[in-house]
């Protein structure tokens, strides 16, 4: 393949403009000759802002030492492709792609490198998606399982000792029976609240502004002296199916969470979008609603990112470690899904909400 900047033959600029794929040429010392539109949509940058820059300061791919790389591949003629690296737009956003270096040898021209950017955090996000859904899952019926076995003899052992409590002539014998009672009570309270809500959704036309605004109420009137709750509402998001009971309770448990991490001199933002063709899990949906609460505490700890989702795992002292389970498991009954990314001062958790109806 012959690619020259100045006497580019149309029909290769024409090919290389309509690719999907991210495709950037660079001259001998690795200054930016050439960028598609595939480029400038990656980079969210017009192409007039970009040429005649160092691939040091575009190309984080393939490591650290992207100049030695680059030019290793000049001198060996080798091409080489590394998997799952990360570039940043204009925006400061990370983008995760393939990132494939060609090097570009003429008989009557310098030496030239083509690097091919393929995006591929669509399909990581949805292999991310499907085992978090499946994980989810496997937890929801492995705790159903053990509900069932540990209700059965607590319904006993509560029956037991309201017999004995009934027998006994000794007052102070009869409050050792009442705290069995009590505690027998909490234990089968904890269990209904790991197995999630137990009666049929009550479905209706639903605004999730209504629904984020009941929450913001609650939190207000929770924590009167902050944190501060900061609000960006996307007004054309349409009306869609939903119980909307699930979905306060859902957002006031991820809006608590937030509150708890954010202190009082902290921020909390409640943000809605739509997103078109996206894919929740392995399914595709028309327009989905994304709902974000961000704050800016401390972060998750790292060790337990991976499994703030699993019951009775907290980040907080004190915490029940339920409230994250049980948003996930009532957003997911709404074929929905909760995702999160935390680092110190930004903790965001992402909800997803297919709007289209079960008919559409």
């Amino acid at each position: 393949m012959s690619i020259q900047t100045a006497s580019k033959p149309a029909l290769e600029r024409t090919i290389l403009d309509h690719l999907n794929t991210a495709v950037m040429l660079f001259d001998k010392t690795l200054r930016l000759l050439y960028l598609n539109p595939a480029a400038e949509m990656l980079f969210e940058v017009s192409a007039r802002h970009m040429v005649g820059h160092h691939a040091v300061t575009l190309l984080p791919c393939p490591d650290d030492q992207v100049e030695e790389r680059l030019m290793e591949a000049l001198r060996s003629r080798h091409p080489f492709t590394e998997r799952e690296v990360n570039v940043i737009a204009a925006d400061g956003r990370t983008k995760t792609v393939n990132c494939t270096v060609l090097p570009l040898h003429h008989f009557d021209a310098d030496d030239q490198i083509l690097v091919e950017l393929t995006q591929v955090d669509r399909q990581l996000r949805i292999n991310r998606e499907e085992h978090l859904l499946s994980q989810h899952q496997a937890t929801q019926a492995l705790i159903r399982g053990l509900a069932h076995e540990i209700k059965n003899p607590l319904g006993g052992l509560r029956g037991a000792a309201q017999l004995l409590e009934q027998e006994l002539p000794d007052a102070g014998l009869r409050e050792y029976t009442r705290i069995i009672i009590e505690e027998a009570d909490r234990l089968q309270d904890l269990v209904n609240r790991m197995i999630g809500p137990s009666r049929l959704p009550r479905r209706a036309s639903v605004n999730i502004h209504h629904v984020l605004e009941h929450v913001r109420g609650l939190i207000l009137a929770e924590s009167p002296n902050g944190p501060r709750v900061l609000r960006d509402y996307d007004p054309s998001i349409p009306d869609f199916i939903a119980d909307q009971d699930r979905l306060i309770q859902a957002f006031l448990n991820l809006a608590r969470n937030a509150a708890a991490a954010a202190g009082l001199e902290g921020h909390i933002e409640l943000r809605t979008r739509v997103l078109r063709q996206f894919t929740i899990g392995n399914r595709r949906h028309r327009l989905v609603l994304q709902a974000q609460i961000r704050d800016d505490g401390p972060g998750i700890p790292q060790e337990i990112e991976d499994s703030i989702f699993f019951p009775m795992v907290s980040g907080r002292q004190g915490g029940t470690g339920l409230g994250l389970p049980i948003a996930q498991e009532l957003i997911n009954r709404h074929g929905g899904l909760i995702e999160c990314e935390s680092r110190p001062g930004d903790t965001t958790f992402f909800v997803y909400l297919p709007l289209e109806t079960e008919h559409e």
